[in-house]
């Protein structure tokens, strides 16, 4: 081995930081409740600080989505009472101003470094005031994040019974239009009731994003969703909110049986409706299903 450079034994730039990749805000309009979605780097780490974060006052829920922990916050500022292993770091505050988010981590010796330096280095931070951190330090950091909106497309008909694919087109579809202002989150596909004009397995999807330019994104989506989808009844819904939770009703319908167009009508005052083929039905009922995978795949015969 003499004399041969050994792969990764240079020495580390910053041995004792684990940048997060991006952490993004997203605001209910009233300002009342804040969406923090880290994309995190460090599985162990990610694990971690979910577990003792949620005992954080501030934290109304926490969970994770794919390669993101998602961290449901009210508004507003708390003493932490940190103590070490038990509850050694967490969210101490989170704020809407103007067309930014703030929010607020304290931690204790590794969880401080984490609460401080990792966070304060991530994408989509555009401004931090951080403590410093390591060994024992009682350590923390207050972000600034831009303000974004919640928004959930729903598609459902682009294929055909000889072509395409609808839950492949709207995935690269979702990856083309994303950008900085625009970050897209989650894919979920839906199993809808097999009624008998499906193609085949008669699934919708939802792609959701986080985004400070709405109607710029829905319009690049609607124009890439034109210019490929393989049918004439393709439907496209737009649901921009923080929470479509009032779909709900109309979607679990749509997957226990066939609805009718009144069924349809009496939910379209909360989405905007892009495009208006057959598939509008599924595509309006697959937002709310966003991200609860386990109820989204679940194919409902009608007894459930």
């Amino acid at each position: 081995m003499d004399g041969m450079k050994m792969e990764g034994s240079g020495a580390l730039s910053d041995p004792y930081v684990v940048r997060y990749p991006l952490i993004v805000g997203i605001a209910e309009r009233s300002g009342d409740r804040i969406e923090v979605v880290e994309f995190y780097d460090c599985l162990g780490g990610a694990h971690w600080v979910r577990h003792h974060y949620a005992q954080s006052p501030v934290v109304l829920s926490a969970r994770t989505v794919g390669p993101t922990t998602r961290y449901v916050l009210r508004a507003g500022t708390v003493d932490l009472p940190l103590e070490g292993s038990r509850f050694p770091a967490g969210i101490a505050g989170a704020a809407v101003e103007g067309d930014e988010v703030s929010v607020t981590y304290l931690g204790m010796g590794g969880g401080g470094v984490g609460a401080a330096a990792c966070r304060a280095l991530a994408g989509g931070v555009i401004g931090a005031e951080c403590d410093e951190s390591g060994g024992g330090k009682l350590a923390g950091s207050t972000l600034r994040l831009p303000r974004r909106e919640r928004v959930i497309i729903g598609v459902d008909d682009t294929d055909t019974p000889d072509a395409g694919a609808t839950w492949t087109l709207v995935h690269n579809i979702a990856r083309a239009v994303a950008d900085d202002a625009s970050v897209y989150l989650s894919h979920t596909i839906v199993q809808l009731y097999p009624v008998a004009f499906r193609t085949k397995n008669c699934v919708a999807c939802a792609v959701e994003f986080a985004s400070t330019d709405p109607d710029g994104l829905v319009q690049r989506f609607a124009a890439l969703l034109r210019r490929h989808t393989l049918s004439e009844e393709t439907g496209m819904a737009v649901f921009t909110g923080f929470d479509p939770s009032p779909l709900r009703g109309y979607g679990e319908a749509v997957k226990r049986g066939e609805v009718t167009s009144a069924d349809l009508d009496a939910v379209l005052e909360g989405v905007q409706v892009v495009m208006d083929g057959r598939g509008l039905i599924g595509a309006v009922a697959a937002i709310p299903f966003y991200t609860d995978y386990e109820e989204a795949l679940a194919l409902w015969t009608g007894s459930q």
